[in-house]
């Protein structure tokens, strides 16, 4: 089980954050001296991904990545998961959450919020 005190720090952004804009920006955390991943990304204005990627390439968070979608062998029920394309617009002031290790965007603005490694949720 997590430490309560690691999740709500994680959830209150005290871990850091990096401040994203315009096309082609990222925050690269899948190198083999990070120490963090994003956890939360919350919107400024209207957002579209060029790449976001699972923590480790593991599957449970929303991902362009297809091999990264395929809930089905994790979750046992889930639907048809959707690859996320330049497409999705994710409009300002919406946060998702989840655990990437890789972000950069097409267009927009966006703050990505980061919790240490490893951070275990079960």
């Amino acid at each position: 089980m997590a430490n309560n005190t690691d999740l709500y720090n994680a959830t209150l952004g005290q871990y850091g954050s990096s401040f994203i804009t315009g096309d082609g920006a990222t925050v690269d955390l899948n190198g083999s001296n990070a120490t963090m991943f994003v956890i939360a990304i919350t919107m400024l204005a209207d957002t579209t991904f060029q790449n976001l990627q699972n923590y480790k390439g593991q599957i449970g968070s929303i991902s362009t990545v297809t091999a990264e979608n395929d809930h089905d062998a994790r979750f046992g029920a889930a639907t048809n998961a959707t690859d996320i394309t330049a497409a999705h617009t994710f409009p300002s002031g919406v946060t998702i959450f989840g655990r990437w290790d890789f972000v950069e965007l097409n267009s927009g603005t966006c703050i990505c919020y980061f919790a240490p490694q490893p951070f275990n949720l079960s």
